[in-house]
């Protein structure tokens, strides 16, 4: 129906303002469904999380419908100047947060992130050293498969044989045979304290920039309970979804001298306007992770995933680098006559998800692996204590045991959906 003005002339037809359940029932039952299948199941994905009612207000606001190609007091576009607020806040925010000379709020992933650090401050063929992906490394750390490993001439770096810890030997012996032009720090799966401080020494052994790549454990370091790259890397990526519990996205923190090259990377050249929902929800995800409570959750993160490690140890499993130091392991299944794909469907089945891993000495297929991770922010989020994770690890096991126990599975399955009834709902 046209809306009528004063003066009686019609207007055109308004756009609905219907609620998802009314204009598109077919999405809202999924969403719905998928809602409830988090509340009655365990997330273990090291990945995940769950940001705030404020974190999700400021994602879904109306700036979405905002354009502002370009940066603060430099768009492209008019109408910009409460957007510019946010997204200096977001700036700021994360400046005083983790303790950087620059920061750019923009970058849509993490993926881009990284990718933008290295168009940013260096030339397309040149060499980088960078964690190898099946001893704990990220696909934009070299993979063959991923425009980094194709852009790039990377050189792999790895665990140590014995303790699986990175071998920092290793990383100088490299540095000296390849003068990279940038040594890349930080990882996907790997549950030990990264020494931030040995790797600016190897690089400036060498004359090499330095980057962290602290998608996984930037809420740690944030909170203090992991030691910080930024005093010692010219460039620091992250993600802002995982142990930080903001929205999903990407973040960049560098040294004042990188930020021009860094920014010019971001937008024009591999991003146009920001996704300012996603910017406005960073700025809030920061503000409430310099409140002193986000450091108690921080803590709570570490200790359930050293409880579950240790009560995986008691029950005869295998961890890589023997447990962990942050939020995450990673289960070995080499001594298993089944894979880590198999392990992971099984206790999905019982209702604790996870995700399949690499391991180092892996012998199967990216699509099957030998190893299992899991993380403990999302779980902590929801409220659970070391004795649930304790209580978890015996149920994880008993799934290991035989993978294939359809009884045994299901027993689990109503332990599990017990125990996530009596968590907070998201």
């Amino acid at each position: 129906m046209a809306i009528q003005t004063r003066a009686g002339e019609s207007r055109g037809t308004p756009v609905s303002q219907a609620g998802l359940e009314a204009s598109d029932p077919e999405i809202s039952s999924l969403l719905r469904r998928d809602r409830r299948r988090h509340n009655e199941t365990l997330n273990f994905i090291a990945s995940e999380n769950y940001a705030s009612p404020a974190v999700l207000e400021a994602l879904a606001s109306h700036v979405n419908a905002k354009y502002a190609e370009g940066y603060p007091n430099a768009r492209y576009y008019q109408g910009v100047e409460l957007v510019d607020g946010v997204e200096t806040l977001a700036i700021e925010r994360a400046k005083e947060l983790f303790g950087a000379e620059h920061a750019n709020v923009q970058p849509h992933s993490g993926s881009t992130a990284n990718m933008a650090a290295y168009y940013g401050i260096l030339e397309l063929g040149d060499t980088i050293l960078g964690m190898d992906l099946s001893h704990g490394g990220h696909l934009t750390h070299g993979s063959p498969v991923s425009f980094s490993g194709k852009q790039y001439k990377f050189v792999s770096y790895h665990v140590t044989p014995d303790e699986e810890v990175i071998d920092y030997d290793e990383v100088a012996r490299l540095a000296r045979e390849h003068k990279p032009k940038l040594i890349v720090a930080g990882a996907s799966a790997y549950p030990r304290i990264i020494d931030f401080a040995r790797f600016r020494e190897i690089a400036d052994e060498v004359g090499a920039m330095f980057m962290a790549d602290i998608a996984h454990i930037a809420g740690l370091v944030a909170a203090g309970v992991h030691p910080s790259p930024v005093p010692f890397a010219d460039v620091v990526t992250t993600t802002t979804h995982k142990s930080l519990r903001g929205p999903r996205g990407g973040l960049i923190l560098c040294k004042a001298q990188h930020a021009k090259g860094i920014d010019r990377a971001v937008f024009p050249m591999l991003q146009g306007g920001p996704i300012l929902g996603a910017v406005a929800a960073r700025a809030v995800c920061f503000r409430e992770a310099m409140q002193p409570e986000f450091k108690t959750y921080s803590e709570a993160i570490v200790r359930n995933a050293r409880a579950l490690a240790d009560g995986l140890l008691a029950r005869g499993l295998t961890l890589m680098a023997g447990g962990t130091d942050n939020h995450l392991l990673v289960v070995k299944l080499l001594d298993r006559p089944y894979t880590g794909a198999a392990l992971a469907e099984a206790l999905e089945r019982a209702g604790i998800i996870t995700s399949k891993s690499t391991v180092p000495g892996e012998t199967r297929s990216p699509r099957q692996t030998s190893g299992v991770r899991f993380g403990t922010p999302a779980i902590t989020t929801r409220g659970a204590t070391e004795a649930d994770l304790r209580q978890i690890a015996g149920w994880i096991a008993d799934v290991a045991d035989d993978p294939s126990d359809a009884a045994r599975v299901a027993e689990v399955g109503q332990r599990v959906r017990s125990l996530a009834a009596s968590l907070q709902q998201i």
